[in-house]
């Protein structure tokens, strides 16, 4: 403000000076006389405002000219001048057209004009950040890692880049396969930025992959806490991860720790069955038989399941199949329409010898979903009441080309597994395993062990505890020994043999 009303004070007092020369100028008859180099010079009021005018010129452009000379010697000794900005306008200018070519280039796969364009930006323009990052790009998708990799470290050094190069850097480990260093990347990338998304599902694939349960927990935790997660997903996937961590202990001798991981799957996703199985384990082994009945009730109540029966029968070992099969009974009746659950009263009343009680048990299932096991169980129902061998050869024979039943399907690739985990071993997906029955395209052919053994029955049921007894087969009567005929000439005695030869 203060400056603006001196200029146009300073204006405003050139303005009339300029008047009160004029007028002066302008009051004298004789003009103006000047003395230049002994030349003496007469001039009217209008020749000495013209004259005025041009020495004032003439003074500008001098000034001008020194100006000019002293930014010249300034430039040739390479401080910043009006020169060099001019230069330097120029160069940044030529620097951003090629920054935006090789942008464009790379949009359009032309990755080797991208990477030329991407060298002459950054010789131009001196600003990695930009340049580098294009060059890393350009690089990585012509496919020379040793360029990108230079061109990402470079990166590093730059706060505002780093973790640009990190994320660069992880995914050029990622496509060569160098999980080991990928997961350190992924670590560093989530140090740097804790709420990026996809570095959360990055490091949680990692980590899971690579049996970190309790890194990977913590990463789920921190994916809720930044909201990228439903609270009911993070539950099931949380217990996912503690359900692992407690097989792992276990698996080291550590039964203490791995009740509570166990107990704690359990406790966040009770339907999880083989967290119901890893708890109820954990139950029998601390000796709360009770606690244990409960967990696997939940879970057959929500879907029963081989594993839990066979965890159910492990709760007493040593009893006979006539008191398995009365405890079993609080079991399923539970859930006593399930498929599961009437095979595995069939299979109950097979080990307690009831055979038609086993067969009453299957009900239609042997013609409405006729599966390996059904048909097995029908099998030994049959033979154990005593039904002839042809017919118990022909259930045999169905049970050879018959669905397996369900499996551990995963939902994403359709592998098929043979245990429950985590992540599938075909596409590394986390959380897509399902117990469901494959589809007929999907299934898998009957092994190759089988193929063409009729008699040979597909494995034993789960919770069997001994062999369904069957009455041997009557041995043959030998054949009497056949008389020769008479026509036959007997054989000669060999001392016989030998007088002939010689």
């Amino acid at each position: 403000m203060l400056w603006s009303l001196l200029k146009v004070v300073a204006f405003l007092a050139i303005v009339a000076g300029l008047a009160v020369l004029a007028g002066t100028l302008s009051d004298r008859t004789d003009g103006l006389r000047l003395w230049v180099w002994n030349y003496e010079f007469t001039l009217g009021p209008l020749q000495a405002v013209i004259a005025l005018l041009a020495v004032l010129v003439l003074l500008w452009l001098l000034l001008k000219l020194i100006d000019l000379a002293i930014a010249s010697l300034r430039f040739l000794n390479g401080d910043e001048t009006a020169l060099s900005r001019y230069f330097d306008r120029n160069r940044e200018r030529r620097g951003y057209e090629a920054l935006s070519e090789g942008m464009i280039a790379l949009a359009g796969g032309e990755t080797t004009r991208a990477l030329a364009r991407a060298k002459t930006a950054e010789r131009l323009l001196h600003k990695p950040e930009l340049t580098g990052l294009l060059t890393a790009q350009a690089a990585a998708a012509s496919g020379d890692t040793k360029t990108a990799t230079e061109a990402w470290r470079a990166l590093l050094n730059n706060e505002a880049t780093r973790f640009v190069a990190v994320r660069g850097l992880l995914q050029q480990k990622l496509a060569e396969g160098d999980t080991a260093t990928a997961l350190k990347l992924a670590e560093q990338a989530f140090a740097l930025k804790p709420r990026h998304a996809e570095t959360q599902d990055v490091l949680l694939k990692l980590q899971a992959e690579g049996g970190d349960w309790k890194g990977a927990r913590s990463t789920l935790a921190e994916k809720l806490r930044t909201g990228g997660l439903p609270r009911s997903v993070y539950r099931r996937r949380d217990a996912l991860l503690a359900l692992q961590e407690a097989k792992t202990i276990l698996d080291e001798g550590a039964t203490a720790e791995a009740r509570d991981a166990a107990i704690e799957a359990n406790r966040q996703s009770p339907d999880l069955i083989p967290a119901a199985v890893i708890a109820a384990r954990a139950m029998i082994e601390k000796g709360d038989k009770r606690g244990a009945t409960r967990i696997l009730k939940k879970a057959w109540e929500a879907q029963p399941h081989p594993d839990l029966a066979a965890s159910f029968a492990a709760i007493e070992p040593d009893e006979v199949p006539e008191a398995r099969l009365k405890r079993f009974r609080t079991l399923l009746s539970v859930n006593p329409g399930h498929e599961e659950s009437r095979l595995t009263e069939a299979e109950l009343l097979l080990a307690a010898e009831d055979f038609p009680a086993a067969r009453a048990a299957l009900g239609s299932l042997p013609q409405t979903h006729p599966t390996q096991r059904a048909l097995t169980i029908l099998a030994a129902a049959e033979r154990g009441s005593g039904a002839p061998d042809d017919q118990v050869r022909a259930t045999l024979s169905r049970a050879l080309t018959a669905p397996r039943g369900p499996e551990w399907v995963c939902d994403k690739c359709g592998m098929v597994h043979d245990d429950w985990v985590p992540v599938c071993g075909n596409c590394n997906g986390f959380d897509t395993l399902s117990w469901r029955e494959v589809e007929t395209d999907h299934r898998a052919p009957v092994r190759p062990d089988l193929a063409g053994l009729v008699l040979a029955p597909p494995q034993p049921p789960a919770v069997m505890i001994r062999e369904i007894p069957s009455q041997p087969d009557p041995e043959p009567e030998p054949d009497p020994k056949p008389a020769p005929p008479k026509d036959v000439t007997p054989p000669l005695p060999p001392d016989e043999i030998l007088r002939r030869a010689n």
